[in-house]
């Protein structure tokens, strides 16, 4: 545990999601191909004429751009707005948006059976609730309807106030906007609160960017986005298990 000395009076924690509270276990890329597979299938069935080869190729494509993308402006494009483009390339301009997020259903089945509750979480946030602080939950991600889906399979939802998706709000994390919404939520300053996540660029930046007091879990941060800006963005405070996040808020108040 590294700590910068500090006194404050915490009243609500926020949380990352993936990373932090769950754990994702399987090569990222096989995981997606098969996920592609699905998302393509679905769209065959609902009567789409997409080659499957190509649809592949460009689904790909168009997901890296779209990775690349969201984190230069910090805007959620959302994979909705990924497939939309896609198919306008086949010339399907005017697909149901209902069709589309079917097959993005399909898409994220795959994709969710993947994603596991850590160990810890639900006891760290139990003993955190019974110590009287609000807690809140704040996710980068493509799709709200996957992380209402990891939240309730993780069965996470009945410990949070407020849960927060970049897919829902338009907005990404750093953007001091998505961490703000929360603190008008419950109506307290940005000194009030402490962010717990595993991203330096989104987590730790975002906090400190909004005001909050950071918290960096190290479990799975072992990444090469996190170790090209470990000497740039420096978190409050550093843990390796969110067990330790308890004893932490202890010592700080």
């Amino acid at each position: 545990m590294d700590i910068k000395p500090a006194r404050r009076h915490f009243e609500a924690i926020i949380f990352d999601l993936g990373g932090t509270l769950i754990y994702f276990e399987g090569s990222w890329p096989e995981v997606m191909a098969e996920a592609g597979m699905e998302l393509h299938r679905s769209l065959s069935e609902a009567g789409l004429d997409l080659e499957p080869d190509s649809f592949m190729q460009e689904f790909h494509t168009q997901m890296e751009t779209y990775y690349v993308e969201r984190e230069s402006d910090y805007r959620e494009y959302t994979t909705l707005y990924v497939v939309q483009k896609l198919l306008g390339g086949w010339d399907y301009t005017d697909v149901q948006e209902s069709v589309i997020r079917e097959g993005l259903q399909a898409m994220y089945a795959v994709t969710e059976g993947h994603w596991h509750i850590e160990q810890d979480a639900a006891l760290t946030l139990e003993t955190l609730g019974r110590k009287g602080y609000r807690l809140g939950l704040i996710s980068n991600a493509g799709d709200d309807a996957d992380v209402q889906t990891l939240v309730d399979k993780a069965n996470l939802r009945d410990y949070f106030d407020l849960i927060i998706t970049s897919a829902a709000e338009g907005i990404r994390k750093p953007s001091p906007h998505i961490f703000h919404k929360m603190l008008n939520y419950w109506e307290i300053e940005p000194s009030q609160a402490a962010m717990v996540g595993d991203t330096l660029s989104a987590d730790i930046l975002g906090a400190r960017k909004a005001g909050l007091y950071s918290i960096w879990l190290t479990r799975r941060a072992d990444t090469p986005a996190n170790q090209a800006l470990a000497a740039e963005i420096i978190p409050d405070a550093t843990i390796a298990r969110l067990s330790e996040l308890p004893g932490l808020l202890k010592y700080l108040t």
